[in-house]
């Protein structure tokens, strides 16, 4: 028998659902596969696609996928009894991404190298099941660091975006958390209780990262000015919406 899903805060379902219209991120007979690294923002993120997939009339598919990259204390075990029993489609693929990392990385923080390289296995895997979409999970939050780390970095005005083709154009990547705050996929998976995987990428902690510096930079910034986030969205939403390049 099914779990029932659980129905995540309205405020945050009004603005996922404006993102999805905003950039025409679902489309009928669509077939979505989610990335689930086990986190606070993908697993809130499962549940508001259930919920929208129970409530919006257009018509979708919905299967989630988790790449566990076989770090030292990240255990996604819990995942693969709670995903099936919401009754949808789950993968789970392991892959040696750290000691491959180890071994090749070169001229690339540890965190991008594996973004990359999980992406990779994620299309491969939403080609093998004949997924068309691949959701990502990523907020306004990462979003903004992204802005400035690729400003203050590497000299250009860029961001992630919020719906995309990937390189090869067969599939498509939507984000549909881009107007929802970090503190509200925390609140919701405090509150409900959610399986998150702790620590679901241990070698963040342990390798120094400048998306942690930018975190904490804006967590400042914001103490001075309540409008902040509202601004950078503002400044970023054409940023959003341009032709892909490669992503911070």
């Amino acid at each position: 028998m099914n779990a029932p899903p659980l129905e995540p805060p309205r405020p945050m379902l009004r603005r996922v659902g404006r993102a999805i219209a905003d950039y025409g991120m679902i489309r009928p007979s669509d077939r979505l596969l989610l990335a689930l690294s086990g986190g606070k923002d993908s697993l809130t993120l499962l549940h508001v696609l259930l919920h929208l997939r129970s409530k919006s009339p257009v018509r979708f598919e919905l299967g989630a996928a988790t790449v566990d990259p076989c770090i030292d204390g990240f255990d996604p075990s819990s995942l693969k009894e709670y995903v099936p029993a919401l009754g949808i489609p789950y993968h789970y693929m392991r892959q040696e991404i750290v000691e491959r990392a180890l071994k090749t990385m070169r001229g690339s923080s540890f965190c991008a190298y594996c973004a990359r390289m999980r992406r990779g296995i994620l299309y491969d895997v939403a080609r093998r099941e004949d997924y068309n979409v691949l959701v990502l999970a990523q907020h306004l939050d990462d979003l903004a660091e992204s802005f400035l780390m690729s400003a203050f970095h590497g000299g250009q005005l860029r961001t992630m975006k919020a719906h995309y083709r990937n390189d090869a154009g067969d599939l498509r990547v939507i984000r549909p958390l881009v107007y929802v705050r970090e503190r509200e996929t925390a609140s919701f998976a405090r509150r409900a209780a959610l399986p998150v995987v702790t620590d679901n990428c241990p070698a963040c902690f342990r390798m120094p990262t400048r998306r942690a510096h930018y975190k904490a930079l804006l967590g400042e910034q914001e103490k001075l000015n309540k409008r902040l986030f509202p601004s950078l969205l503002t400044a970023m939403r054409p940023l959003m919406t341009q032709e892909r390049t490669a992503e911070v």
